[in-house]
């Protein structure tokens, strides 16, 4: 197949592109703008093969989009170019909505328009998956999982955007026709993660000694999804997917913020002791972001029933994996904390 990744320069894009260089015989195009979450330092290992091709480019840029299906002629689409920081779209939520609602469009309008052209075997094997999150739910009480038939209940600028996002892709197919399927997935670990997000933000705070800033009491709870098993069950989802259907990935491993932290401090403890004592010592509890959902958890059952998929990694395996991977490649995320990002606080209201 040839597979166009949208944001494949980012987390979970690289990660799928990746795999899908590593694991099969397609060939993949990298469509990425590389804003301050894209890295090709994330596709570094994979850069030189020549089933490989990277173009920089915007989504919303729908002359640099016609061109990509024009030349590189993709069998699927695989669109995760998103703004996907809740914190970030407190701060500037005008970013999201143009990126994740126009540039969705966009990617939508020139997929149509492609699909049409397209002979009718060709027609026949295209899909267009749209990569989405649990956010679009909303927020769950102590009980109760989200499943594909849950009503979305968006709370932030970040999960508005994406809920919109989500609601045009079924748009286009119900009016148009064109072969889609959207997952919806949990909180996604492990490496090449920007270190913006709790999980990467607190190893290397703590290699730096710098306080370990927990929302509120750290009771917030999320389903914590090893990115590797992500990228597995979107590229099973590219081949076996049903059309019109959606499927919810999910790692079942639900955590409070504050025991995820306890984790990592942990195993820095053994991996990299500090001879000031445990790395506890250097969590800090701050104020509680605006509108922060309290729990996610996902039924992931549908796409293990139905497609065959599980997770590899358990909560446990994959956080020391990932622990291990920020200690080996300090180089790429320095190039981060030097330049781009430093660990600020994001997402206050004045």
């Amino acid at each position: 197949m040839n597979v166009l990744i949208t944001g494949g320069a980012g987390f979970i894009g690289s990660a799928v592109a990746r795999r899908f260089i590593t694991q099969s015989e397609d060939n993949i195009l990298v469509f990425d703008k590389l804003t301050y979450a894209g890295n090709l330092d994330s596709l570094a290992p994979i850069a030189q093969n020549p089933r490989h091709a990277f173009r920089r480019a915007d989504i919303c840029d729908r002359a640099e989009v016609a061109r990509a299906f024009a030349e590189f002629k993709p069998d699927v689409v695989m669109h995760l170019a998103a703004e996907s920081h809740v914190d970030r779209s407190i701060d500037g939520p005008a970013a999201f909505i143009e990126t994740n609602v126009v540039g969705t469009f966009t990617m939508l309008d020139a997929a149509l328009e492609y699909w049409r052209a397209l002979p009718q075997a060709q027609a026949d094997r295209f899909r267009f998956m749209h990569i989405s999150t649990d956010e679009v739910f909303g927020t769950l009480g102590s009980e109760g999982l989200f499943r594909e038939d849950t009503p979305y209940a968006p709370n932030s600028p970040y999960s508005a955007s994406k809920a919109g996002s989500d609601h045009l892709v079924r748009a286009w197919r119900e009016t148009y026709g064109l072969p889609t399927i959207v997952t919806n997935c949990s909180n996604n670990y492990g490496p090449y993660h920007f270190p913006e997000k709790l999980i990467p933000l607190m190893i290397l705070n703590a290699v730096e000694g710098k306080p370990l800033p927990v929302y509120g009491r750290g009771e917030n709870i999320r389903d914590w999804l090893y990115v590797e098993d992500h990228a597995a069950a979107l590229m099973l989802v590219a081949r076996k997917g049903v059309v019109g259907e959606s499927y919810n990935v999910g790692g079942r491993n639900e955590k409070r913020n504050i025991d995820v932290v306890h984790a990592i401090c942990d195993i820095l403890d053994e991996l990299r002791p500090s001879a000031e004592g445990s790395y506890r010592r250097l969590i800090a509890f701050v104020d509680d972001r605006p509108g922060h959902d309290l729990r996610y958890a996902i039924d992931c059952s549908k796409i293990e029933r139905e497609l065959g998929w599980r997770p590899e990694q358990t909560f446990e395996t994959g956080l020391r994996r990932t622990v291990q991977w920020y200690l080996d490649n300090p180089a790429w995320w320095q190039a981060i904390r030097s330049g781009k990002y430093r660990g600020e606080r994001l997402g206050r209201i004045a």
